[in-house]
């Protein structure tokens, strides 16, 4: 399971004595790998707080509460029990000055990055055969790349709903989108495939459509699902279909 671990600092504390961090990270992420990511925060006096009252959006230079205890940083670490990541939290050099703050994510089914991959795949799958653009597009990011087999790209999801829609446009019925391969390789908070996919519809003139296509898709983990940031279409090289047949 997942946890945050908020790593809070104390600015009244001395913290000359505190040991450096590294050997922390390079303990329970390169070696041990329950440490996925994390990164250091700037101080609360460069923080700006939002809130949104009748409408109108107010920003306050500063922390949410003034306090002499802070979020410092973060860490994101992958345990099998909230005692190991209590263990591992207990072993950050700020806890001997500051405090760790150890907060599960909220479960998802407990989904790993293969999985949530391949499951996000096969709604897109769903909703090209039902011709749903709007849930189509809930698969991808908003600043999503995409390059098109027929050359060109577009850059943003409105640029892409616009390049999908006019797609749609000249077809009937259902999308058939049939993957053939696909092979995932997860990462830290962010993961790519590739995939070999048969895409068959009918065109608007009654013409049918059956192509093959290469697909090369970077994901990453919003924290709350996972979405497609990137996407590459291409020919596949002659007889891959015999290939995986």
């Amino acid at each position: 399971m997942k946890y945050m671990l908020l790593v809070c600092g104390d600015d009244t504390a001395d913290a000359s004595g505190t040991k450096p961090v590294e050997p922390w990270v390079e303990e329970h992420g390169v070696r041990g790998g329950a440490r996925l990511y994390g990164h250091r925060l700037r101080l609360p006096g460069d923080a700006v707080t939002v809130r949104v009252r009748d409408g109108e959006v107010l920003c306050t230079d500063g922390p949410f509460a003034e306090t002499k205890e802070y979020v410092a940083g973060f860490d994101v670490v992958d345990c099998a029990s909230l005692d190991e990541a209590v263990r591992i939290a207990a072993e950050h050099p700020v806890a001997t000055i500051g405090a760790m703050e150890v907060r599960p994510f909220w479960d998802e089914g407990g989904a790993d990055a293969e999985t949530s991959v391949r499951r996000l795949d096969a709604e897109l799958t769903a909703a090209a055969r039902e011709r749903d653009l709007d849930r189509m597009m809930a698969c991808y990011d908003p600043d999503v790349q995409v390059f098109h087999l027929a050359g060109g790209e577009s850059t943003g999801a409105d640029a892409l709903r616009t390049s999908l829609g006019d797609r749609l446009a000249r077809l009937t019925g259902p999308v058939h989108r049939e993957v053939l391969d696909l092979r995932v390789r997860p990462g830290e908070g962010s993961a790519f495939s590739h995939a070999l996919v048969r895409l068959r519809a009918t065109g608007t003139d009654n013409g049918p459509l059956d192509r093959l296509v290469r697909v090369t898709t970077g994901y990453r983990d919003t924290g709350f699902c996972w979405l497609i940031t990137h996407e590459h279409l291409s020919a596949p090289e002659a007889g891959a279909t015999k290939e995986r047949s």
